[in-house]
């Protein structure tokens, strides 16, 4: 009964962390597409005049992110993604057939969910850092009247369509850091499972070494008592 709540309770959180992902990666891929590749992520920038005679400000940029980091997190979303739609199916099909992991498959998918921890964990932070630098740089460290997200309502004139890039950088926020707070959850069941596995080992040890001893004195006994006999 224990094992078949473990197995629930991974299943729900696979499940999770299936939704999460699928939350997390829709606005990065309509931002990408939005900014026709460019990655918003640790771009610097700063408000200049256009020209002398004209006091209008214009926001330009003067390093775009690296378009390998927006590749990196979309990455890690999707593969979050899949990882959690297999795993769920997986174990739903365990739960209905009756079946458990080996104990070689526990170990494996505690090496695995492990793996995924740090990966969603990075992916949430280069995230998080790289657009609170984006909106130091257009709000220009707080110092502009209007919000970051006043400003995703402002044309900045860049050549792309910048009406969204706040909703969606909060939606992606939450949730890869929403799969991240899943992910360590079942990797923290993924441990439970393999420390549980490696007391029923020992358990299992301490049986047969127990039996051998049972059965060594018996025959010892019986070798005792032939003599006697004769």
């Amino acid at each position: 009964m224990a094992l078949d709540n473990l197995l629930f309770a991974q299943c729900v959180l696979y499940f999770l962390s299936f939704v999460f992902g699928f939350i997390a990666v829709v606005p990065l891929s309509e931002n990408t597409e939005d900014f026709r590749g460019k990655c918003l992520l640790f771009t610097r920038g700063m408000w200049q005049n256009e020209n002398i005679t004209v006091s209008k400000q214009r926001f330009m940029v003067e390093e775009w992110g690296p378009e390998s980091c927006c590749s990196f997190v979309t990455f890690v979303g999707i593969s979050s993604l899949i990882l959690s739609a297999v795993q769920a199916w997986r174990l739903l099909f365990f739960l209905c057939k009756g079946h458990d992991d080996s104990v070689f498959n526990a170990f494996l998918n505690l090496v695995i969910s492990s793996l995924v921890v740090f990966t969603v964990f990075l992916s949430s932070t280069m995230v998080s850092v790289g657009f609170n630098l984006w909106c130091d740089s257009i709000t220009e460290g707080g110092s502009m009247p209007s919000s970051c997200e006043d400003l995703q309502d402002t044309d900045l004139e860049l050549g792309l369509n910048n009406s969204a890039f706040y909703d969606q950088f909060a939606i992606a926020q939450f949730g890869l850091w929403a799969a991240w707070l899943t992910w360590l959850g079942i990797a923290v069941l993924a441990f439970l499972k393999v420390y549980h596995n490696y007391r029923q080992e020992d358990l299992l040890d301490s049986l047969i070494h127990e039996k051998d001893l049972l059965l060594g004195r018996s025959s010892r006994r019986d070798s005792d008592l032939k003599p006697g006999l004769i």
